[in-house]
């Protein structure tokens, strides 16, 4: 059972979110003061914090950089300001991802799922993941192909790392969207698409040759590299 750390001055939010995800058998606990908060995750590790930019005394922005000084667990920042420059700056101090206010709780949820499948799978663990023909350094970001380094995108490395975290999965394009940050939920689909399609071309896969990325038609892809760790 995973827990979530709600950070949110909005008691009737909390107390809603709290209810709602109590119901899928996630443990839940709520603050509503940022000093408070960060006391709590010295001492304890959630599973994951679903974090509101709008605190009173200090942001959100703030108390996500406090946050990182010491801790990685997975952040998901709420915003009801709606600027693509709180987002960015979000993104750059560490958050996972964001949802603007106001917002569906099952569209929260599909996120928390995501990122909780993706941070606690096997592979996310290990910082230099490796298959047959294929390295993925984490840290340094770097892609080694058949002993060759390659380059890729931010988006294009955060595709791959998806893949090489979930070997052998189907991750369909909805998956892909809510944990790709460079994609839109508007044009998804496409763009899903043609982002897959430069990662192969740069892993050297042809529509006849398919050594790392199956596609599963009506439904997405899956990794189908040979693991060496």
């Amino acid at each position: 059972m995973s827990n979530i750390f709600i950070i949110d001055d909005d008691k009737e939010l909390t107390s809603l979110l709290e209810e709602f995800f109590l119901s899928f058998n996630y443990k839940v606990k709520s603050c509503h003061l940022p000093e408070d908060a960060l006391e709590y995750l010295k001492v304890n590790s959630p599973d994951l914090v679903v974090l509101d930019i709008m605190l009173p005394g200090m942001d959100g922005l703030q108390l996500l950089r406090k946050l990182r000084e010491y801790s990685p667990v997975p952040v998901i920042m709420l915003t009801a300001r709606g600027e693509v420059t709180d987002r960015i700056v979000g993104l750059e101090l560490g958050a996972d991802d964001y949802m603007p206010k106001p917002f569906e709780p099952r569209e929260l949820l599909a996120r928390v799922q995501s990122i909780l499948r993706r941070s606690q799978s096997p592979s996310s663990m290990l910082d230099i993941i490796k298959f047959k023909g294929l390295t993925v350094n984490k840290l340094s970001q770097e892609v080694e192909l058949d002993d060759g380094l390659i380059h890729l995108s931010t988006t294009e490395f955060e595709a791959l790392l998806l893949f090489v975290e979930n070997p052998g999965e189907v991750l369909d394009r909805e998956f892909l969207v809510e944990n790709i940050r460079g994609i839109t939920w508007q044009t998804y689909d496409r763009s899903v698409d043609v982002l897959v399609s430069r990662l192969r071309n740069k892993l050297g896969e042809t529509p006849t040759n398919t050594r790392f990325i199956k596609t599963i038609h009506g439904i997405g892809y899956k990794f189908i590299g040979v693991s060496e760790n």
